[in-house]
């Protein structure tokens, strides 16, 4: 029997719909799953993809029926999950082969997992996949880290599976072990903050402007034809225009307020505060979704507290409030993968992976959740200015910035006047004040520090003093 390509383990959802898109390419793939009951209905359920399909129900005839030096994706829970399945793999793989693991790992993990195996024959990648189960099944974005020679192994494979945009498949070699992961944990944390501005641009359309769940996907369609092209904003549409085939009411009305979140949006704000890189807009986002979580808080807390006693939201001129909304909402979205970028760059420096920012901006154009259509001014902008300190103050970018920074001003001013909370719309805001202002007021920051703790400071004159005239009074310790 001809050996497999490429093999994959764990035919979960992911993992069964990524081994059909590999064979339906062309690619003859070996699985495997632990319950050989699974492997035998997912073979009996590909139909006319079975000749490209190799069942094993053992590890061992697994391993023999993919050629080496043999890649193998492992698409199980994130975890200890995957050390374990690595466990039972080493005994019986040889020189060159190589590990995948495709799932949402933390790229921390990512790297141990590189390291740990240096010595021992094998190799490892850590594979970010975005698209979730129909990106998996007809082309996902594919950001890969590892050795160059492991990723010139399974590059044909990977780039057959993947979304293709102007004919450019979405997959690339982005760097050394954890940088693939790295860079989808970025993307994930970025889709956090994509989604609570728009979900954030709902609430005021629905608390503020009182319309319907039809009305806002009518508002949320009329976009999708404009400058906020984009997949979240598109499914907004056909989320709020669905109905509930139970009451027959909108779906949306019937979901719970309560998000739920599996850890890559919460790792991006831990390593943008551990390389000191403001990543606020995630950071607004993460928390929301943590407070939304807290549902039975909540509704003690307006018993307690009441809603503010604000103003009635009354708009004189509705249409160009909704069109507020969208520069608003465009004005975010470019803060918060600004943002992002900026992750990137840093950690790219701190790890030595060489981060290509265009490249990983062109890969993310179609497949990936936050595909949208800036994302090819984003591949312009740092093409052309690769070194730029920031999205923000690229040409292009800053043009965009000076365009809607109004219409995000009106917009946070009214919700905040009228009690409508938007986190991650005043957090876009405040990060461009911040980062626009040549001479902000952490001056008063560094004195106090000094004061309480001798940390001393720098002086705009240069002068080598370095301690205020503070004395020892009030209780200052040093």
């Amino acid at each position: 029997m001809e050996q497999a390509e490429i093999g994959l383990i764990g035919l979960g959802v992911m993992g069964a719909n990524l081994a059909l898109n590999i064979a339906e390419k062309g690619n003859r793939i070996a699985v495997f799953n632990r319950t050989p009951e699974v492997t035998r209905a997912f073979y009996e359920a590909a139909g006319a993809l079975q000749d490209r399909i190799i069942p094993c129900e053992t590890l061992e005839e697994f391993v023999a029926a993919i050629r080496p030096p043999r890649p193998i994706i492992i698409m199980i829970k994130a975890g200890d999950p995957v050390d374990q399945q690595m466990a039972l793999l080493r005994p019986i793989l040889s020189d060159n082969d190589i590990i995948i693991d495709a799932g949402n790992a933390n790229f921390r993990d990512t790297m141990r997992r590189f390291d740990g195996l240096k010595d021992s024959g094998l190799t490892f990648i850590g594979m970010g996949v975005s698209g979730g189960e129909e990106g998996a099944r007809n082309g996902p974005s594919i950001m890969v880290g590892g050795t160059p020679e492991s990723y010139a192994r399974v590059e044909k494979v990977l780039t057959s599976i993947a979304a293709v945009y102007d004919g450019a498949p979405c997959c690339a070699w982005l760097g050394t072990d954890g940088a693939g992961h790295f860079v989808k944990t970025i993307h994930n944390g970025i889709e956090y903050a994509d989604m609570q501005m728009i979900a954030e641009i709902y609430g005021i359309l629905r608390d503020g402007l009182n319309m319907s769940a039809s009305e806002i996907a009518n508002v949320f369609g009329e976009w999708n034809r404009g400058r906020l092209n984009s997949y979240l904003i598109e499914i907004t549409e056909i989320v709020l225009n669905a109905a509930d085939p139970i009451t027959g009411k909108p779906i949306v009305d019937m979901i719970l307020d309560q998000a739920g979140q599996k850890g890559t949006g919460k790792w991006s704000v831990i390593e943008s505060q551990q390389m000191g890189v403001p990543a606020t807009a995630i950071e607004a986002a993460v928390a929301a979704r943590s407070i939304s979580s807290m549902k039975a808080e909540r509704e003690a807390a307006e018993g307690i507290l009441g809603l503010p006693k604000v103003p009635e939201f009354v708009v004189e001129d509705r249409a160009a409030f909704i069109k507020d909304l969208e520069n608003a909402l465009l004005a975010a979205k470019v803060g918060a993968y600004a943002q992002g970028f900026a992750v990137m760059a840093q950690a790219s420096r701190e790890f030595n992976w060489s981060l290509p920012m265009p490249v990983i901006a062109k890969i993310w154009r179609a497949g990936c959740i936050i595909r949208s259509q800036f994302l090819d001014e984003i591949t312009t902008a740092f093409t052309e200015a690769p070194e730029a300190a920031n999205l923000i103050v690229t040409p292009a970018f800053a043009d965009i910035v000076k365009d809607t920074d109004a219409a995000l001003r009106r917009v946070v001013s009214a919700a905040v006047l009228h009690g409508l909370p938007v986190p991650a719309l005043a957090s876009a805001l405040g990060y461009f004040d911040s980062y626009r202002r040549a001479r902000g007021t952490a001056n008063v920051i560094q004195g106090q520090r000094d004061f309480f703790g001798a940390h001393g400071f720098d002086r705009v004159d240069g002068a080598d003093a370095h301690h205020g005239p503070w004395g020892s009074g009030l209780g200052h310790k040093s």
